[in-house]
């Protein structure tokens, strides 16, 4: 069950929520009526790396993810479980007061084909050289990293331009984040676009290794996109 509301975080509640600023939010809700969480468990869900699942059947970060994006987007999130009835995450996102950014136009014909110079930071093996294969073939030049490090070594030797660049949001050692910020130091014309097959198995599979539409959708999106690096 998915649930929106507006919702006015009180001083009374900030106090009972630290460390919440008190004022006006945007609520999301997302409920389960699964097998709910033992406390134990519930004080550890944030943690990067843990899981309950078996070996080899989950990474343990797409919580960790999640807690990560509504904390830079100045949100909070809540969990609230009862063993044997089930889950619910609230987020609260900051509400805010202003016209909404247009959308770039989409190109008439659909293409989702470029000749850009793309700088790819992916740490698993097995997604980097298949985003790389999918860019390739649509006529991208790829520059890739395998961590921070080797993707700012990329972007360094390149005497080129790099029109974008294209970041998992965790990655061991810098994140996708700290990267950017890196590079905007040496490159500050690139644009960026962050992805993360942690949040859910099926994103990564049907959204980018199957058809690959989604992502690169996204890719000719932000290239396009007058304004903004993201």
């Amino acid at each position: 069950i998915i649930e929106t509301a507006n919702a006015d975080l009180t001083e009374q509640y900030a106090e009972l929520h630290q460390p919440v600023i008190p004022g006006r939010y945007v609520m999301i809700a997302v409920s389960d009526s699964g097998m709910g969480m033992s406390p134990e468990v519930k004080a550890r869900i944030f943690e990067p790396f843990f899981t309950t699942k078996e070996k080899g059947r989950g990474t343990g970060l797409g919580l960790s993810t999640v807690y990560g994006i509504v904390k830079q987007s100045g949100g909070y999130i809540w969990a609230y479980s009862e063993v044997g009835r089930g889950t619910t995450f609230k987020i609260y996102l900051p509400r805010v007061d202003a016209p909404a950014e247009p959308l770039s136009k989409p190109r008439e014909d659909g293409s989702v084909a470029g000749t850009e110079t793309i700088l790819l930071a992916e740490d698993d093996p097995i997604l980097r050289p298949l985003a790389r294969a999918l860019l390739e073939k649509l006529g991208y030049t790829v520059l890739e990293g395998e961590d921070a490090q080797s993707a700012l070594a990329a972007a360094r030797t390149h005497t080129g331009p790099i029109h974008l660049l294209v970041a998992d949001v965790v990655m061991p050692g810098s994140s996708g984040r700290e990267l950017a910020r890196r590079l905007a130091e040496l490159r500050p014309e690139t644009k960026v676009l962050f992805v993360s097959g942690y949040t859910d198995d099926a994103i990564v599979h049907h959204g980018m290794l199957e058809p690959g539409l989604n992502f690169l959708r996204k890719v000719r999106e932000v290239l396009d996109a007058e304004q903004g690096r993201t």
